[in-house]
């Protein structure tokens, strides 16, 4: 089942230039922050009304997002869905006909397993299934 989203992530090329936007700009102070580095990543989390802004900066140079940087540029990379199961959803969109990015979930910021639905059974969007770990 499908709680609500979880976040919207976005890449940046630099976390600490896109801050002054939401730090310096507009009030909003970075709730978490977490390097990744099996996946390349820095990320910072920002909370706002309820919502959630992840900001994702490659720290190496094949993070799941440099691709993404070199082709497209800074912008809206992924939304991201809470569920309450990502395996059991896994197996669901298999039996959907619905291609995943992977066939098992990995570990994810903040304590979660997550996995993304490839964009071509997305709508051309970049999908991710988010479960917070207990």
């Amino acid at each position: 089942m499908t709680e609500k989203i979880d976040h919207i992530g976005i890449a940046v090329k630099s976390i600490d230039e896109a801050l002054k936007l939401y730090k310096d700009l507009l009030g909003i102070a970075p709730s978490h922050e977490e390097i990744m580095p099996e996946r390349g990543l820095r990320v910072v989390f920002i909370e706002i009304g309820g919502s959630r802004i992840e900001l994702l900066q490659p720290v190496s140079d094949n993070s799941e997002v440099s691709a993404f940087l070199e082709k497209k540029g800074e912008g809206m990379h992924h939304i991201a869905y809470k569920v309450d199961d990502v395996k059991a959803m896994i197996t669901k969109a298999k039996e959907l006909g619905l291609r995943t990015l992977s066939d098992e979930p990995k570990n994810g910021a903040h304590n979660t397993s997550v996995v993304f639905m490839h964009p071509k059974s997305a709508n051309g969007v970049l999908v991710e299934l988010v479960e917070h770990k207990k």
